[in-house]
């Protein structure tokens, strides 16, 4: 039997129940998840400020979730990844947005979008306020 691997990646920072409930639902999508931790380069990159946890730390506590097959720091974006990956699903986040450059790889994998767990209050910018 052939297993279904699922990818989900995010900055996880700060691990919130939001975090939680998507990883739950992308583990329930396949056999195997392997999720994708944002680097600190990339976050630092993408969001203008350094994260309030180091990529290790935000890695080992998605991993002490013990929700995902495997944890990797992401330096480069988690859909190139995916080229090397080869999932047979991208779980997405209601909020992950698929860069317009990356649209046409993408296309090959199934698209998975997760509804969200309390948007008003488990969401990382508003957490952070």
């Amino acid at each position: 039997m052939r297993q279904v691997t699922v990818l989900a990646s995010g900055s996880f920072d700060p691990l919130h129940k939001g975090h939680i409930f998507y990883l739950g639902e992308a583990k329930k999508l396949g056999d195997k998840l392997i999720v994708i931790v944002t680097s600190d380069k990339k976050i630092a990159k993408y969001k203008g400020r350094q994260p309030r946890e180091s990529q290790q730390e935000r890695a080992r506590q998605v991993e002490e979730l013990r929700l995902a097959d495997e944890v990797i720091i992401g330096e480069s974006d988690s859909f190139t990844l995916a080229e090397k990956l080869k999932p047979d699903i991208i779980a997405l986040g209601y909020d992950q947005k698929v860069p317009e450059p990356l649209k046409n790889k993408v296309k090959k994998y199934k698209i998975v979008r997760l509804k969200p767990y309390k948007p008003g209050i488990y969401k990382s910018s508003l957490l952070s306020k």
